[in-house]
C-alpha cells in the first residue's frame, strides 16, 4: 500500500508517496528539509548561507557539510558549463528582486559584478570576494530531494517517490511492480506532446521561464539569469528538463542548460553525457542520452 504525505518548504510544497514508510515519516521529512533551509536559504537571516554572505570578503569561514557538498557541486557545474551556472550570483538576484529584499518596481540600470566563491574542501571552509553573494536557489531544491531520499533509504524505506517544488526522485517500484511514472512538466500553452518518464532510481528536474517570471514596467522577464550578462535570459527557452541519478545535479544542470540556449544546451548536454530536453520557440531539442534513455 502507498502512503502519501505533504508539507511546505523553500517557498513551495513537498510531497512523498512511499511503500511501508517508517513511523514519524512526516516529521522526519520535514526535519530534513528544515535543515536544508537552515543551511542554504538566502531568505532566512540566520541561515548559514546568509551568515556567510555577511562575513567579511576574503575571510575563510567554516561551512556545514551539506552546504559544502552543494557548493562543491555548484562550482563543478559552473566550471563545466563555462559560467552558465554561477553560485556567486546573489548580488544580481537581489538587485532584480529575487533575494531577501523582495520584489523591485523597476529593472536595474547597471549590472553588478558577480565576484568569486572559493571552497576549500579539505578544511570544509569557503570565502567570497568583494562582489560575491552566494545563491544556491538553482540547485538547493534538488539537493533537498536527495537529502530526503537518503534519509528514507537509511531508515529502510526502499520504494518511494519524493518531490520538492517540481523536482522529483523515484526509488524502487510501486506495489503493482510498475516504476514511478511521472509526466515531464510542460510550459503553459505548449502544443507539443509531453514525455512520461519511469523514475526507477532516477531523478528529474525542470527549469522553466513560466515558474517564477516577473513583470516590471510592462516587460515580462524570466527568473533565470545569465551570470555572464547579469540579466534575465532572452534566448527563447521555455523549459529545460534533465534526468540524472542525483536530483541535485539534475536541478543544477537544468538551470545551466536553460541559460546557454537550446542549441548550445544540447551540445553541452552531449559533451557531459546528460539526458536533457529543451523546449524553445515551439521546438523540442533532445540530447543523445535523452533519446537513448527514452527510446
Amino acid at each position: 500500500m502507498i502512503e502519501t504525505f505533504a508539507g511546505e518548504t523553500m517557498g513551495t510544497r513537498w510531497s512523498l508517496q512511499a511503500v511501508s514508510p517508517p513511523v514519524g515519516v512526516l516529521q522526519g521529512v520535514q526535519s530534513v528539509l528544515d535543515r536544508v533551509v537552515a543551511q542554504m536559504s538566502q531568505w532566512e537571516a540566520a541561515s548559514d548561507l546568509s551568515r556567510f554572505n555577511r562575513a567579511a570578503p576574503g575571510a575563510w569561514r567554516d561551512v556545514p557539510a551539506e552546504l559544502a557538498h552543494v557548493l562543491e557541486a555548484a562550482l563543478a557545474i559552473e566550471r563545466l558549463s563555462g559560467g552558465a551556472f554561477e553560485p556567486a550570483l546573489g548580488r544580481i538576484t537581489e538587485q532584480w528582486g529575487f533575494g531577501s529584499t523582495g520584489p523591485v518596481d523597476q529593472a536595474p540600470d547597471d549590472t553588478p559584478a558577480t565576484g568569486r566563491i572559493e571552497l576549500d574542501t579539505a578544511q570544509r571552509r569557503a570565502r567570497r570576494s568583494q562582489d560575491a553573494l552566494l545563491d544556491l536557489s538553482g540547485i538547493a531544491k534538488g539537493y533537498g530531494v536527495d537529502a530526503v531520499a537518503a534519509w528514507l533509504l537509511a531508515g529502510g524505506t526502499r520504494h518511494f517517490l519524493v518531490e520538492v517544488g517540481g523536482e522529483l526522485r523515484g526509488e524502487g517500484i510501486r506495489p503493482d511492480g510498475q516504476p514511478w511514472w511521472v509526466d515531464v512538466e510542460l510550459p503553459p500553452s505548449w502544443s507539443g506532446a509531453g514525455w512520461r518518464i519511469a523514475l526507477h532510481d532516477l531523478s528529474v528536474a525542470t527549469s522553466g521561464d513560466y515558474r517564477r517570471g516577473f513583470e516590471v514596467d510592462g516587460q515580462r522577464y524570466s527568473h533565470s539569469f545569465d551570470p555572464r550578462t547579469g540579466r534575465p535570459i532572452v534566448n527563447g527557452v521555455r523549459s529545460t528538463t534533465v534526468i540524472h541519478r542525483s536530483c541535485m545535479m539534475a536541478d543544477g544542470w537544468a538551470t545551466a542548460l536553460t541559460v546557454v540556449g537550446p542549441e548550445a544546451a544540447i551540445k553541452l548536454a552531449d559533451e557531459q553525457g546528460l539526458a536533457a530536453c529543451v523546449l524553445a520557440r515551439g521546438r523540442e531539442h533532445i540530447s543523445r542520452a535523452w533519446r537513448a534513455m527514452l527510446d
